[in-house]
């Protein structure tokens, strides 16, 4: 006991350390946003950002904060290209929430660590559905994607309820995932498919989507642990870790992109 408590409160410490992604540990953003939030964000100032503000914004909960950040990121990416440097990572707090829980969960098997585990591995896969709309679709309608999300979160919701409040049924919540599973990979690999000309990173996200659905059949098989350690979920929980660093990859290569197209099209304005 005295060592799993141990282990929960080395776990607990190194999430509070990683828990803001590069991008949002680094000075400038930080001054930005505060210097952004100070300027923008009380008074007068915060009056005007709402009246200009879209209502597709307001209704997705899009605050002067969240604009600030949003301005920053972007601020600090351009610096960090004009020095030579890799694209920091900016708010990468949904996957390592679920990689908390799940540890925990793995380390300490109770009622609430168990549903802290499945929920959270719900929201990703729900999160990458979102990610794919915003990429393939709201960047050219913001309002759709928008919507679309406040969808995700009520879908998210009724699934939460229904597994706390009406019965934990394994069986659903597994078929679920796999069905929303699939509708991420057929998104994405559609997309990636039409754009591989022209956008050849997404070969990357070829690679990811494809392996993801292909390990997912781990969680649908049972065997005996190999070597009595290694069981079916173990290796899913490792198969995946290079496939996070490989869809990452893929995330940096596209932002450099749009962040290019966009200053290409401000020039040409």
């Amino acid at each position: 006991m005295a060592e799993q408590t141990a282990r929960l409160l080395l776990l607990t410490a190194a999430v509070g350390l990683a828990w803001g992604s590069q991008g949002d540990r680094e000075p400038v953003y930080r001054d930005c946003v505060l210097q952004c939030e100070e300027r923008n964000c009380s008074g007068d100032a915060l009056k005007h950002f709402r009246s200009l503000q879209p209502i597709y914004m307001s209704l997705a909960g899009w605050t002067c904060r969240d604009d600030c950040k949003y301005v920053c990121m972007w601020f600090t990416v351009g610096l960090y290209l004009q020095e030579g440097h890799r694209v920091p990572q900016f708010h990468g707090k949904v996957s390592l929430n679920a990689w908390f829980w799940s540890t925990v969960f793995h380390t300490r098997d109770t009622d609430l660590t168990e549903k802290m585990d499945y929920f959270c591995a719900s929201a990703v896969i729900l999160y990458s559905v979102y990610l794919c709309c915003v990429r393939t679709v709201g960047l050219q309608h913001p309002s759709v994607a928008s919507a679309f999300g406040v969808l995700l979160l009520l879908l998210l919701s009724a699934h939460i309820s229904y597994l706390s409040l009406v019965r934990f049924d394994y069986g659903y919540n597994m078929m679920a995932n796999v069905a929303i599973g699939l509708v991420n990979l057929t998104w994405w690999l559609a997309w990636c498919l039409r754009n591989r000309r022209r956008l050849p990173h997404t070969r990357r996200c070829v690679v990811v989507v494809l392996l993801l659905q292909a390990l997912s059949l781990l969680e649908l098989l049972d065997f005996p642990p190999l070597f009595w350690v290694l069981d079916a979920h173990a290796i899913w929980h490792i198969s995946t870790i290079p496939l996070h660093i490989l869809f990452f990859r893929f995330l940096e290569d596209d932002s450099l992109y749009l962040l290019k197209e966009s200053e290409a099209k401000f020039k040409l304005d």
